[in-house]
């Protein structure tokens, strides 16, 4: 699979370190070229490269990583998706931690939001629950599999993202769509920077 990311930070890089070790050709993307992210793209070996917001774009699933503030700017010149996947893993935080603000979007979940921008895409929302070095980190531990939440409204969209996460070593766990699931994995839900293992 061809897997791009608009965003190339810590969770991006850790979702992508999964990926490549499991065989998926990658493409970074950021607001400031490829050139940025030459040697991180060769960091990760020969299945990795570094490209344009569109190319990262065209992929098959796309990864939203971004910070909230930059999440119109990230996505406003890209092309219709045309049924293509995004992962949504970002978290409406208006401000950063340790003061941080979290966006008010009125009866809009965060994901609702992000699809509102994202004409034609299937917006899975995933990954956003977990801390960057806990993404990261190899998700079987000693006493099960890291639980992986994830939400959408596009059953298929949320089969393909399972099932690549499930390669990854993770548990998913489908919470339904980005309405009421988004809630609870959101800024605020009970799910919300909670880890939690599933016995095997």
């Amino acid at each position: 699979m061809k897997i791009g990311t608009l965003g190339a930070g810590t969770v991006a890089q850790a979702i992508v370190r999964h990926a490549v070790s499991h065989g998926h050709q990658i493409v970074l993307s950021n607001s400031r070229g490829p050139a940025s992210l030459t040697g991180i793209a060769e960091g990760l070996g020969p299945l990795a490269g570094a490209g344009t917001p569109e190319e990262a774009a065209a992929a098959e699933v796309v990864v939203l990583a971004v910070g909230w503030p930059q999440v119109p700017d990230a996505v406003a010149a890209l092309p219709p998706f045309d049924g293509r996947i995004v992962i949504d893993a970002t978290n409406q935080f208006v401000s950063p931690p340790p003061h941080f603000e979290i966006a008010d979007l009125g009866d809009l979940t965060g994901s609702e939001y992000v699809a509102s921008l994202l004409p034609g895409a299937r917006v899975v929302k995933a990954f956003n629950t977990l801390y960057g070095q806990y993404i990261a980190a190899d998700p079987h531990h000693e006493a099960g599999r890291q639980v992986l939440f994830l939400a959408g409204d596009d059953a298929e969209a949320k089969a393909t993202v399972r099932d690549l996460t499930a390669g990854f070593g993770f548990a998913p766990v489908d919470l339904g769509g980005l309405r009421e699931g988004g809630r609870l994995m959101q800024l605020g839900g009970p799910l919300s920077g909670l880890h939690v293992l599933k016995q095997d």
